[in-house]
């Protein structure tokens, strides 16, 4: 969060105290709780962390304040405070799952094994599916091999965690130079959906590497990912291809798998959990392992998920330039400065990578796309030429590089090379729905091809029924060919599906008033401009003409346009 927003936090927490009886000498620790408060809820850790700090500083035995802080501190990969914060609470006789989190985090990343398989069998673990992977690789840690195998057996007992279990067992086994019992588990299927995973067919394949199986390795990469490699994999294949042993390094120790067990638990949890709680899970991983770039790169997705664009951007500058996940870094930080913002700064990263990872379309399409946002549109249409020219042969892929320059040549009123681009992409494509109704309703604005521009747009709707914008433009359509009374249940759809949408209220006014209800355009039309953004004003919602059409209707405005009159529009397509 910016440092303005910071201070509105702080100065509307204090008007609240001041605002009260005594406030003044209040202010001290209940300005700092309720700007604290005011943080979590903008997700906002770094100014909740040292707001709550602040706050038990005065008071270190109220436990809500304790449980908030340790949360805070977590989400920032601060676990020697969350951790100290855990044991204050535990003095307290409080319980409490964050502060055991907190609390195991902080005795895995000092080491102490011993202090973690004492945590849980105390029954102050994180939680039942997450205990049993830890002990078992805690257990690994303290050097008993034996029994953190036995472990990892009990987890698989559980119901639903057998493939997980089977995963980090084989990790295990592969961890202390057992490639040959790793392999048996890959073989045996029992990690179901897990092993279909990125990082476990890596593994996999470097378990069958260390055991000179190495065209089973190639054929598993293949086979996996087929050729639309990322930089990551094709270093493998390379290595795999030269006849080099690739090194086991999925989990080199006891620290590196319970790295692991966090990020993998991340993932398994991405649909029940919020973006803050797998933020935790993260940033635990990234804690234990500093060099697992999937989860630095996760960790700066969360940050981002939740608003944090600054804490972004920094968890993805980590990424080192030489790694193989540099560009997929480069490009999520480039989003995150999008997202807040700096467009500026964003090109530049991406003209950056341009330099250097030029070869891949994944970066040429990333700028484009913000060329094209900040409607710099010569210069989207040659990064997204340049990325075409990156396929050796016609993939589906290129469907959205052919749609995304079709929209930058159609803005600098290249219309024929927009069409061949809308075109070519239905010809790699032909059902997708934002491409056909863009190029319908362009059609329709070009006054060509009428009955294949409604035809696209109808099926585009077909396809997408809850789509605001392309219901919007099926109605549009419709308005600007005369058919009025057709137009209306359309627009009022579209209204429905995107009502506080400046473009849309405007078209139904428009609608309204072309058939005689005039009333009701006027009400649209008001309620248009109220959701007209003042700093992002859209040509296609002119709060001026909008004025303009309810100080004098409708018909007016077209004459003063220059457009012909509503009745001589719908006489002409009759």
């Amino acid at each position: 969060m910016a440092a303005p927003a910071r201070d509105w936090i702080r100065g509307a927490a204090l008007a609240l105290v001041l605002a009260a009886p005594g406030g003044a000498m209040a202010q001290g620790f209940a300005g700092d709780y309720l700007a604290a408060r005011q943080a979590s809820i903008f997700g906002d850790f770094e100014a909740a962390a040292r707001y709550y700090d602040r706050t038990i500083a005065r008071d270190n035995s109220r436990p809500e304040l304790l449980e908030r802080s340790i949360f805070a501190h977590m989400a920032l990969g601060e676990f020697d405070r969350a951790g100290s914060l855990g044991d204050r609470l535990t003095e307290l006789g409080q319980s409490s799952r964050i502060a055991q989190m907190a609390m195991i985090a902080d005795r895995l990343s000092g080491g102490d094994y011993a202090g973690t398989v004492a945590m849980i069998e105390d029954g102050k673990g994180v939680g039942t599916v997450v205990d049993g992977l830890i002990e078992a690789w805690a257990l690994l840690g303290e050097g008993d091999m034996s029994a953190a195998l036995v472990a990892f057996d009990e987890v698989a007992q559980m119901q639903g965690l057998a493939p997980l279990a089977s995963y980090h067992k084989a990790l295990a086994l592969a961890s202390v130079g057992d490639y040959e019992g790793a392999q048996a588990i890959f073989a045996s299927g029992a990690m179901g959906s897990v092993q279909g995973t990125r990082r476990a067919i890596m593994a996999h394949a470097e378990v069958l590497s260390q055991l000179d199986r190495t065209d089973e390795a190639l054929a598993l990469l293949n086979d996996s990912f087929g050729p639309g490699i990322d930089p990551g994999l094709r270093a493998l294949q390379d290595s795999l291809e030269s006849g080099e042993a690739l090194p086991f390094t999925h989990a080199q120790s006891a620290r590196d798998g319970l790295a692991e067990v966090f990020y993998t638990l991340a993932g398994a949890f991405s649909s029940e959990m919020s973006s803050d709680f797998l933020l935790i899970y993260s940033r635990i991983a990234t804690e234990l392992r500093p060099d697992h770039i999937d989860a630095q790169l996760l960790t700066a997705e969360l940050y981002d998920e939740v608003g944090q664009f600054d804490l972004a951007v920094e968890a993805y500058r980590q990424v080192p330039r030489d790694d193989p996940s540099f560009h997929a870094a480069e490009l999520g930080r480039a989003e995150s400065l999008r997202r807040s913002g700096r467009d500026d700064a964003a090109v530049e990263v991406l003209e950056s990578l341009a330099d250097s990872h030029g070869d891949l379309p994944v970066v040429m399409s990333a700028l484009g796309d913000t060329y094209r946002t900040m409607e710099r549109f010569e210069a989207a249409v040659d990064a997204y030429t340049a990325a075409l020219d990156l396929f050796a042969e016609p993939d589906t892929a290129q469907w959205f590089l052919y749609y995304a320059r079709g929209i930058s040549q159609e803005r600098q009123g290249n219309w024929d090379e927009a069409e061949s681009d809308f075109r070519a992409a239905l010809e790699l494509n032909p059902e997708q729905p934002q491409v056909l109704n863009y190029l319908g309703y362009s059609l329709v604005e070009q006054q060509e091809n009428l009955d294949e521009a409604l035809a696209m747009i109808e099926r585009a709707v077909e396809i997408e029924p809850n789509s605001g914008y392309i219901v919007d433009s099926l109605g549009w359509v419709l308005y600007r060919l005369g058919r009025y009374d057709e137009a209306v249940g359309h627009m009022e759809r579209a209204a429905e599906l995107m009502p506080i949408d400046p473009v849309v209220n405007d078209h139904l006014g428009d609608v309204y008033w072309a058939v005689g209800r005039e009333l009701e355009a006027e009400f649209m039309w008001n309620r248009a401009l109220s959701f007209v953004d003042a700093e992002d004003v859209s040509q296609d919602a002119d709060p001026d003409r909008i004025r303009r059409k309810l100080e004098v209707g409708l018909d007016t405005v077209l004459a003063e346009e220059g457009s012909p009159p509503l009745d001589v529009a719908a006489d002409e397509q009759r």
